[in-house]
């Protein structure tokens, strides 16, 4: 039986940790679709038009390395802001959502326009402090040179494109659950993105029993 967790939110608040962990707890398959984006800005930084390279891409394209980089972030960032970008992904999007076995989505217009019906909607957020610490952390933890400040100035800057963008732009779903991770360990938020969507399967259920 198809159930989406549509899973959203800004850069470094935690939402991929978040549904991972979902995924894994309840059984469901899992997409981090910032990778599909990642993908397409890695070949526009090799010199293929965007475009073309959301319209081509392919299964591999998504386990190559590098995709983790910050300037591939930024890219991804940029081709996600191209609405041609953004259809060419969205059937891909839309038919992994609703496949067999429940499925968690995770991204920044998952709920809003990838999967508007999902069952189960989450926002999950930090503030840009924090989550420039995070990625600061995460960078001088792997002993690559970081400036805290600019960090967090990327941060804002593309908080700023992503939510500004006209087509898709970043923002909660009318109905989704919002989920402050600042003052939040690894195994809160988990627990209280866990609870939300027992909430949504217990009232699925009551309504289908009904």
């Amino acid at each position: 039986m198809a159930f989406t967790v549509a899973i959203d939110g800004p850069a470094a608040a935690g939402k991929g940790t978040v549904s991972r962990a979902v995924a894994a707890h309840f059984g469901f398959a899992h997409l981090d679709t910032g990778l599909l984006y990642r993908a397409v800005g890695q070949r526009m930084l090799e010199g293929t038009d965007p475009v073309e390279a959301a319209l081509t891409l392919r299964a591999e394209d998504l386990d190559r390395e590098g995709l983790r980089a910050d300037p591939v972030a930024q890219a991804a960032s940029k081709v996600a802001a191209i609405p041609e970008v953004r259809a060419a992904l969205l059937d891909f999007q839309r038919a992994f959502a609703r496949r067999a076995g429940g499925a968690v989505l995770d991204g920044r217009d998952i709920g809003t326009v990838i999967c508007p019906e999902a069952e189960a909607k989450l926002f999950v957020t930090a503030s840009a402090e924090t989550r420039a610490r995070r990625r600061f952390d995460e960078l001088t933890g792997k002993g690559e040179a970081a400036d805290f400040d600019r960090v967090l100035s990327d941060v804002r800057t593309r908080d700023a494109r992503d939510m500004g963008r006209p087509d898709a732009p970043l923002k909660p779903a009318r109905d989704a659950v919002e989920i402050d991770t600042s003052e939040m360990s690894i195994s809160q938020a988990v627990a209280a993105a866990i609870a939300v969507i027992e909430d949504r399967i217990k009232e699925r259920n009551d309504h289908e029993n009904g």
